[in-house]
């Protein structure tokens, strides 16, 4: 999978609730741009959550594609998300692309690559960017140990990251679903 420099995303799914949470650190090269991005967002009438880590130009095409494609098949969030990945991987500009994405509805999250990946986690818990395995770390330990609801797991475990990964800040955005 790509290795992505400059963001965390985390994506926590537990009891009626996921949660995406993201940081807002914007770097270019071994400088911080700006610290209150926000690198999530909700597409299809509100009903999915995508947070993205990479190049933002890239990341806003990528929404838009999705969404096109939520919006071909009815807000159906795997059929979207195959198809989204094997244009991304096929076609000539889009696989150019730096970016990956998380997209979460109120039943099933995936992460999308343009290597043609479509996971889907086991654990109801993913990451993406240069924090995310920290944050990913934190969140599994939080899921498994604590009575927390998923909103407050991604936010204490990108606090945790941000910590940790330079890339990461602590100005951070969680948004979520209620089934």
């Amino acid at each position: 999978m790509i290795e992505l420099k400059g963001t965390t995303i985390l994506s926590v799914r537990k009891g009626n609730l996921v949660a995406i949470a993201g940081d807002g650190q914007v770097t270019l090269g071994n400088s911080i741009f700006k610290s209150k991005a926000k690198k999530i967002r909700r597409l299809y009438h509100d009903n999915v959550l995508v947070g993205f880590a990479g190049a933002t130009a890239d990341a806003f095409t990528l929404f838009e594609k999705l969404e096109k494609k939520l919006e071909e098949f009815s807000g159906n969030l795997t059929r979207s998300s195959v198809e989204l990945a094997k244009e991304w991987r096929t076609d000539k500009i889009l696989r150019r692309l730096e970016a990956l994405m998380i997209a979460a509805d109120r039943e099933k999250t995936f992460i999308l690559s343009g290597n043609g990946d479509v996971l889907s986690p086991d654990n109801d818990v993913c990451a993406i960017g240069s924090g995310g395995n920290y944050a990913l770390s934190a969140a599994r330990a939080m899921v498994a140990f604590t009575d927390l609801d998923a909103k407050t797991i991604a936010s204490e475990a990108l606090k945790i990251a941000s910590d940790i990964c330079i890339y990461t800040n602590n100005n951070i955005t969680v948004d979520y679903l209620e089934k």
